[in-house]
């Protein structure tokens, strides 16, 4: 495209973001599976593991995260939240309260240790997995020998629209389950928990996942109304899990191996003006059809994209900037990420339009090899940046699972 995109004219501006089908990767490494939910009317996760719950955990219908500014100063009084926030959230996957006795049974003269919306719910397969960022690796802590390599600040892609109180942060805080308010309850309680050490910088609300996970979930829709994450590997394939997710020894630091890097990106979709769009300019920009996913070309959701197929006049059926090719390995040097974002919808801007989209997570074993070069293709060269807007953005180093007594962080705190 050249000069002024029509649709620009409208009056919107947007930004690249790998969206419907892209080319993504999960999987679990073989020597630390993930873990899983026994059955679904249990719907509780185990807590404890090689790796954190809530990456290649079947994705959960409902997700609300929150990045989070350290207020102390003190190194001993932010362990202290780490070790308690750990216990607490071991008790609220297991279907618990934050404390023993938390809502009503301590003491009616004090505020009680859980705030109570939680009660009488099931565990509702609750996973909470922590990240911590890169303007935690300062001077405050003693932390900033440790900062790895790879934790970039991300770069500022071509017309990112990025609002600095919705983007970083010192630690994140995802929170996943199959009932919003459980997922609502367990941010609650551990920004209660933090209270004075640490402030709330932004936080999101998600619903209707964008991306399965395992093989047995069905591939849902973002609000464009196309399947979301088709090519996302499931956590079956180990082999692409470590080679793309997670953290090696080669790799470094010690402290997060085992662990993986995760993206945050807040891209709200002008969906009226892609309400406006014909089926045909839609389904070529995506690069697949909007009813069975097919790739254009194919005739079922799950058969491979022929990047090579042509039409009629020798034109490739997949455009050359569709998006599907664009976030493939193939156009990417085999590089995948794997993606767990959701679905949102903040109101309305005060101008008669949505304020909805993608709260897109992706994790990733080296963001600058990965995510970086797909998103600078989507930004630059992809159509469907005329629909979208990233408004937010976030960088966070997720360190490895928690083992019976130990806490978040502690392969990176301890001595």
């Amino acid at each position: 495209m050249t000069g002024v995109p029509r649709r620009r004219l409208l009056g919107f501006a947007g930004a690249g973001v790998a969206l419907a089908g892209a080319g993504a990767a999960a999987g679990v490494l073989a020597s630390k599976q993930a873990p899983e939910v026994e059955n679904v009317a249990a719907a509780k996760v185990p807590f404890h593991g090689d790796i954190q719950a809530g990456i290649t955990t079947p994705a959960q219908d409902h997700m609300h995260f929150v990045a989070l500014d350290v207020k102390t100063k003190s190194r001993d009084e932010l362990v202290d939240l780490l070790k308690q926030w750990t216990v607490a959230a071991e008790r609220m996957t297991a279907g618990q309260e934050a404390a023993e006795n938390g809502a009503v049974g301590g003491n009616a003269e004090a505020p009680p240790k859980d705030t109570g919306e939680a009660l009488d719910l099931p565990a509702s397969a609750l996973t909470i997995t922590i990240g911590f960022g890169p303007s935690l690796f300062d001077d405050r802590f003693g932390l900033k020998g440790k900062r790895p390599e790879r934790l970039i600040d991300l770069p500022r892609f071509p017309q990112d629209d990025l609002d600095p109180l919705r983007s970083n942060g010192d630690i994140c805080l995802q929170a996943c389950a199959n009932d919003p308010q459980v997922a609502v309850h367990a941010i609650r309680n551990l920004v209660r928990i933090g209270f004075g050490r640490v402030a709330v910088r932004w936080s999101q609300l998600g619903f209707g996942r964008t991306s399965s996970t395992t093989r047995d979930q069905a591939t849902p829709r973002n609000m464009f109304g196309f399947k979301d994450g088709t090519r996302n590997i499931k956590a079956e394939d180990t082999e692409h899990l470590k080679n793309h997710v997670w953290v090696s020894k080669e790799d470094g630091p010690d402290w997060l191996v085992g662990g993986t890097y995760l993206v945050s990106r807040r891209i709200r979709m002008h969906i009226e003006i892609w309400d406006r769009t014909s089926l045909t300019e839609q389904e070529q920009i995506v690069g697949r059809t909007k009813g069975e996913g097919a790739p254009l070309g194919q005739q079922k959701e799950f058969d491979e994209p022929d990047l090579h197929v042509r039409g009629a006049g020798g034109v490739p059926l997949i455009g050359e900037i569709a998006h599907i090719r664009l976030a493939s390995p193939e156009a990417l040097n085999g590089a995948r990420i794997l993606r767990r974002g959701y679905n949102f919808t903040d109101g309305s801007d005060g101008l008669g339009h949505l304020d909805a989209g993608l709260f897109f997570v992706a994790f990733n074993r080296d963001s600058r090899t990965q995510f970086v070069p797909m998103q600078q293709a989507l930004s630059t060269k992809d159509d469907m940046m005329e629909y979208v807007e990233h408004t937010g953005s976030g960088h966070f180093a997720v360190p490895p699972g928690v083992q019976p007594g130990g806490y978040w962080g502690e392969t990176l705190f301890r001595s």
